[in-house]
């Protein structure tokens, strides 16, 4: 049985990185926010505060999540680019997504997802071979290189996507 938590795997960071995959990743990173706009666009206004697996966010929280932690991947691919090994700091997610703001209509953060990824995006795009090596340093899961970041963030999207969806398969509207 799969486990809901993780519909599409844990995270695994793939150890033979080429170029294409990086840009595959991108891609990934790219689609998004068309992925989550087509995925919600399918709810009705109760699946929206329905929690996708028992225990788990609701589907709004999860819209809302994805911008935040994005948000936070983006200034560290900033700090990482422009410092030497910057130590990130972590934020309380699941703190963050009690929060008001994570009661707003869901288009706020579809909005924000798409203009962001769209920057972020020009700046993957531009990243230089020898900078994917540049690292960060999490707290909690130590030393990372941007490649490394990159892949976690590309199934980061997929992964939360994959929640939404689950909902429009329960309910049979979900072609994707």
């Amino acid at each position: 049985m799969t486990d809901a938590r993780y519909p599409i795997g844990k995270f695994e960071m793939d150890p033979a990185v080429t170029p294409e995959k990086r840009t595959t990743w991108i891609d990934a990173i790219a689609a998004c926010p068309a992925n989550m706009r087509e995925a919600v666009g399918r709810l009705t206004a109760s699946q929206l505060d329905t929690p996708y697996r028992a225990g788990g966010w609701t589907a709004r929280q999860v819209v809302h999540h994805l911008p935040d932690s994005h948000m936070n991947a983006y200034c560290r691919f900033k700090l990482a680019l422009t410092e030497e090994e910057p130590t990130i700091k972590p934020y309380r997610e699941e703190r963050w997504a009690d929060l008001a703001d994570s009661r707003a209509p869901v288009e706020v953060s579809l909005a924000l997802l798409e203009h962001l990824h769209g920057r972020w995006v020009l700046l993957l795009r531009s990243i230089s071979e020898r900078d994917w090596q540049r690292t960060l340093r999490h707290p909690e899961m130590g030393t990372m290189t941007l490649e490394r970041v990159l892949a976690l963030y590309a199934w980061h999207g997929r992964h939360h996507v994959a929640h939404i969806a689950s909902l429009n398969h329960s309910a049979g509207r979900y072609s994707g």
